[in-house]
């Protein structure tokens, strides 16, 4: 399943989702982290938001996309199991894995990469101040540049996942069926696979503030990445 919406950057590390191209209503808002670890002189301290325009500058989209090919397998896994059938057990989980990857892939490449590069383009000439993006980034939600796996709840309310697929999140935030993929859409000619990193307690007071929870458990989320 995809997701294409009007979004802009906003307060450096933030991206506003809209509920139409009027951006009058904000639906969701995105808090991203930044790299904060020492860096040659010339390199950016990259975060997410970098890779969606500003609203001053341009009229920009972000993606969303959620897809499995786990449904229905299982019975089938535990029909291999209660035969002490490991091996196609585990080559069926395996198979399941790879093919919801590869379908996440063709979801980029035939819809995503197509459509949205055509709305960031059109925006862009209606902005000649800002570039139009053609490079694509697609950060899985939890993994190291979006730390914090509660970011999948975002993906799943801004498309209604578990009423329109069948796939639903569990208490912590894990994926059923767990041959899933899903994560974030970005267009941007600099756009780079990076990892966040270690942060400093600045940044997480930050970042409790702009989601609106406690100090605590902020830290709780972002414990991998605290310095």
């Amino acid at each position: 399943m995809l997701g294409l919406f009007p979004a802009n950057s906003i307060d450096d590390d933030d991206v506003e989702v809209y509920a139409d191209d009027s951006r009058a209503r904000v639906i969701e808002r995105l808090h991203f982290l930044r790299q904060q670890k020492g860096k040659a002189e010339g390199q950016p301290h990259s975060c997410l938001a970098d890779f969606v325009a500003p609203k001053a500058k341009a009229l920009d989209y972000i993606g969303a996309f959620a897809v499995t090919t786990g449904l229905g397998i299982e019975p089938h896994v535990a029909r291999f199991e209660a035969a002490h059938d490991d091996y196609n057990a585990i080559l069926l989980r395996a198979l399941a894995d790879r093919l919801a990857e590869a379908l996440a892939e063709r979801l980029h490449e035939a819809r995503a990469a197509r459509v949205l590069g055509l709305r960031a383009g059109r925006a862009a000439r209606e902005r000649a101040t800002y570039p139009r993006r053609v490079s694509w980034h697609t950060p899985g939600a939890g993994l190291s540049r979006v730390p914090g796996s509660h970011r999948k709840a975002t993906i799943w309310r801004l498309l209604d996942v578990e009423r329109n697929t069948g796939m639903r999140l569990t208490e912590s935030f894990a994926m059923y069926p767990t041959a899933a993929v899903s994560g974030l859409y970005f267009s941007h000619p600099d756009a780079s696979y990076f990892a966040v990193g270690k942060i400093d307690l600045d940044q997480v007071q930050s970042y409790a503030v702009r989601r609106g929870i406690s100090l605590q458990e902020a830290q709780r989320w972002l414990a991998p990445n605290l310095g």
